[in-house]
């Protein structure tokens, strides 16, 4: 039987770590899991005690509004504004999404068509370069350097690559999909950086569509800047911002499309046609999230700091060197140099059957990301220093 739109999908090499780890674990083993960015961390408890009232409220069953309830829309808005500085109209330019993956996918179906192209980073998170061709789009990938990787700062050499694409281009792409702080590879930028972004896009007539996951997770210090920040950027972009990762509420599957109006309501009519929105009390205990839980993401920033720090020390210890990421929830290693001949999923697979411990191969990410694994910081530091024992005596190979 023939099938469209997911002929073209590479294999899903996660499915082989998975089923190692599966097999694993039926063996009675311990499998440290950093595999699957998938947080941890409970939801703040109002958003769950609020979440058990209103489910009980029988009004609250029926279908709710596509585009989200208002007060979810102001919320978020009034978050824009108090994050950073950013005044958005709640009846315009915020749209609730599903989710982001659900947003960015149903936001590539209103911008791309067939004999259209997108502009993607590579390494990236797989529906940013499997989007645009669900729209029968055309992508571009365009290099995404770990920090580690040179002396220049990813954002330049990102942009680099850019210019370099677009110029090649033979139709000019269309959107530019960015993601910063960037999943898998953890590259930051700063404001000064996404003003280039804007002022390019505003020059060539392209839409930016960023996706913002990892809006609350900088460290030392540092705050992702919004595009929005920028002045204009509103003409030309939209950014997704979800609470997976700020408020630790993944499976609530809370996102928003925020920015230029018009795209807003393109996205606003789609979704008309698909989807009655999510379950309303989970858009109520949302509210309640951003509003009363206002310190929540602080609290998971310090948490995901300290396994940071607490990982990073410990490859350090083992002769395995990686810079530390600014932020998101992930640490994007280099495969050792003693190991390197071995692919990513080689890699990956020998750390579960030597060490017990799961990681991502890169080369799931797409081109580029082969030579790395990705650690996502959802063990504690306990269970981290068990995998650090674990992994030393594995890497007999590391001085």
């Amino acid at each position: 039987m023939e099938f469209r739109r997911i002929t073209g999908l590479p294999p899903y090499v996660f499915a082989q770590i998975n089923a190692l780890k599966a097999e694993a674990r039926a063996g009675g083993r311990d499998v440290i899991d950093f595999g699957f960015g998938n947080p941890d961390l409970p939801s703040p408890d109002v958003a769950v005690a609020k979440l058990a009232e209103a489910a009980n409220n029988p009004k609250n069953h029926r279908y709710s509004a596509s585009r989200g309830i208002p007060n979810l829309r102001l919320a978020m808005a009034t978050r824009y504004r108090t994050l950073f500085n950013v005044e958005l109209d709640p009846d315009t330019e915020v749209v609730t999404t599903i989710g982001a993956k659900e947003g960015l996918t149903h936001l590539m179906w209103v911008l791309l068509g067939p004999g259209d192209s997108a502009l993607v980073p590579s390494p990236s998170y797989p529906i940013h370069l499997a989007g645009p061709g669900f729209a029968g789009a055309t992508v571009i990938t365009v290099p995404m350097h770990d920090p580690g990787a040179s002396n220049n700062d990813p954002g330049d050499d990102f942009f680099d690559g850019l210019l370099e694409a677009w110029n090649k281009a033979s139709v000019k792409p269309r959107v530019i999909i960015c993601s910063f702080p960037h999943n898998p590879t953890s590259a930051c930028v700063d404001l000064a950086f996404m003003e280039r972004l804007v002022n390019f896009a505003l020059e060539h007539g392209v839409i930016i569509c960023h996706d913002f996951a990892y809006a609350d997770l900088g460290f030392d210090g540092y705050h992702p800047p919004s595009i929005l920040q920028v002045p204009r950027a509103k003409e030309c972009c939209v950014e997704l911002y979800t609470l997976t990762k700020s408020f630790s509420m993944a499976g609530w599957r809370v996102g928003f499309l925020v920015g230029n109006a018009e795209i807003v309501a393109a996205l606003t009519k789609l979704k008309s046609y698909l989807d009655y929105g999510t379950f309303q009390p989970v858009q109520i205990a949302a509210i309640v999230a951003m509003n009363e839980a206002t310190d929540y993401p602080g609290q998971l920033r310090a948490i995901y700091q300290s396994r940071r720090d607490t990982l990073i020390d410990g490859l350090k210890r083992i002769g395995w060197e990686v810079t530390p990421p600014r932020g998101s929830m992930f640490i994007w290693a280099p495969i050792p140099e003693p190991y390197r001949e071995m692919s990513s999923l080689d890699f990956s697979k020998f750390l579960i059957e030597e060490a017990d411990v799961a990681t991502s191969p890169g080369v799931g990410f797409g081109e580029g990301g082969d030579g790395h694994v990705r650690f996502a910081l959802i063990e504690n530091e306990l269970r981290t220093a068990q995998a650090i024992r674990n992994m030393r005596r594995a890497l007999t190979k590391l001085a």
